[in-house]
């Protein structure tokens, strides 16, 4: 079987040289996210890393990624779900990987569009700016916010700030938690501490609005290449009207000028959830992340 390790951010810079420059792919490539979501963990094969990701009940590998020779990595990883005992599912694929796929297994893999995981990628300008007719209505979001809270300001998110922030959220989740989304409000409240106990060592930035002492709304996020920030999470207070334009507006203007050499905002995805997709899609992304996942036809033939 393969060497899987489970992450060790002292390796952090070993790590971000692969996933750091592996042209542009989803935010399961993010250091941040295979850090902070289930459990997961990485094995390096020659120059390359090969992924293994257990979610609840779900055992997936993430596409390898890396400068070798890949066939060789997807073979051990054939291997290693088989020792396993498991069914041998690809995700995270682009089409070039699925391209790549039949060319090494002509045949054996049956191919999935995986909707739900696309990635939503702006122009950070786009959102920093909110230019244009097709903004107009955000824009008369954010000047409404803007009058009714006069004395609102942004501010860089640090370590002394997480406290106000960890209850800001905790009130959030208090106000969202029900029956059908209780697994998922778990895990990425899980996520959250991590990202509370490790904010330093993972390099997370964030901004934050704050009214009188009080925050109104956090974003945090980090890079996922030279040219694309990854926006991990983003919370707001429903009662606060326009909060959440603001967050992102701020949030996308503080990071444009303080790297000017970013290109674009990855918001990651939609999970399939209606009102989430709606949200996303109003802020007109300039393009998509498609992914797909594929799994091994031996293993249904095998069930």
């Amino acid at each position: 079987m393969l060497d899987f390790q489970k992450l060790d951010l002292s390796e952090k810079e070993r790590y971000n040289r692969y996933l750091m420059h592996c042209g542009e792919r989803g935010c399961e490539y993010s250091l941040v996210n295979l850090y902070l979501w289930g459990r997961q963990r990485i094995a390096f094969v020659g120059d390359c890393l090969a992924f293994f990701s257990q979610f609840e009940r779900s055992s997936v590998y993430p596409f390898p990624i890396g400068n070798g020779d890949i066939k060789t990595v997807l073979d051990a990883v054939i291997h290693d779900a088989r020792m396993r005992g498991l069914e041998c599912r690809l995700t995270t694929m682009d089409a070039e990987d699925c391209a790549l796929l039949e060319k090494y297994f002509p045949g054996r893999f049956r191919f999935h569009s995986d909707r739900d995981s696309w990635d939503y990628i702006y122009d950070i300008h786009a959102l920093a700016d909110l230019p244009g007719r097709k903004y107009q209505r955000k824009r008369n979001h954010l000047n409404r916010f803007r009058q009714d809270h006069p004395d609102c300001r942004m501010a860089e998110m640090d370590e002394n700030m997480l406290p106000r922030v960890e209850e800001m959220v905790a009130h959030w989740f208090e106000s969202h938690r029900t029956p059908e989304n209780k697994d998922e409000s778990h895990m990425e409240q899980k996520a959250l501490r991590r990202f509370f106990s490790h904010f330093r060592e993972l390099g997370l930035e964030g901004a934050v609005l704050v009214e009188d002492g009080k925050i109104l709304a956090m974003a945090v996020g980090s890079f996922l290449s030279d040219n694309t920030f990854n926006i991990h999470f983003e919370k707001a207070l429903d009662e606060v009207d326009g909060a959440y334009t603001a967050i992102n507006q701020a949030f996308a203007a503080h990071l444009q000028r303080k790297y000017p050499q970013l290109q674009w905002l990855n918001r990651e995805d939609d999970l399939g959830l209606p009102g989430l997709r709606k949200s996303k899609l109003s802020y007109h992304p300039h393009h998509m992340v498609e992914k797909f996942w594929a799994n091994l036809l031996e293993d249904e033939d095998e069930h």
